[in-house]
């Protein structure tokens, strides 16, 4: 029994602070990510965070959210020369947003079932807004970090995953305000996430992803 606990334990998922630190990805796998945990279930709004710096020049997932019926729940996506989120495996791409490599990102990505619009915002700069899906999100769903679930917790690809540096991650569950996402980009007093909050996040590494302090330039 108390061999059971303590598996249990080292298992679990504790919620941990991670201010000032950032989830390293140092090489290509299929295995390797982060596996988020949270409470709600059910969502007809979202809105995600997250800072990433990388110098891959190839497609890469960055959040990936599957339940059972959709491996794409909503999916952060970088193509070649634009980025995807899919929400519900409907696709939405983004075109000409200013994107360069070795230098940090910050990315806001909202989608609400009311409108069916979905919209990704880049260093503070939106783009168009395009319609997605219409329907509810419904669990059970697992979201991973730096992989692409092409099945529901798995089928992971290295030719897909993320190889750098993401920092700052949070999830609300209704669409923030351009001014709330604006916040965010310049990193001054915006709300944390009510679903996923950097500052008391549940996750589990799977493989080889670091914990470091971020490499912020001094003054």
């Amino acid at each position: 029994m108390l061999l059971f606990l303590l598996l249990v334990t080292s298992c679990a998922a504790i919620p941990q602070n991670l201010s000032e630190k950032m989830f390293t990805f140092p090489e290509a796998t299929g295995t390797a990510h982060v596996k988020l945990t949270i409470l709600k279930q059910d969502f007809n709004a979202l809105t995600v965070c997250f800072r990433f710096f990388t110098d891959l020049t190839r497609e890469y997932a960055l959040f990936s959210l599957a339940v059972p019926s959709f491996d794409n729940g909503l999916l952060f996506y970088k193509n070649l020369n634009s980025f995807a989120v899919s929400v519900r495996n409907t696709d939405s791409i983004f075109e000409g947003l200013d994107f360069k490599l070795n230098k940090w990102h910050s990315v806001c990505g909202t989608w609400s079932a009311a409108s069916g619009l979905a919209q990704l915002w880049l260093n503070g700069e939106p783009s168009s807004r395009k319609l997605s899906s219409t329907s509810n999100i419904n669990g059970p769903i697992i979201i991973a970090l730096g992989q692409d679930q092409d099945s529901h917790g798995g089928d992971f690809q290295a030719k897909q995953s993320f190889v750098g540096m993401m920092s700052d991650l949070h999830m609300w569950d209704y669409t923030l305000s351009p001014c709330e996402i604006r916040k965010y980009m310049n990193d001054r007093s915006y709300a944390n996430g009510n679903v996923l909050n950097w500052n008391s996040l549940e996750f589990q590494i799977k493989g080889r992803v670091l914990i470091e302090n971020k490499q912020n330039t001094c003054q």
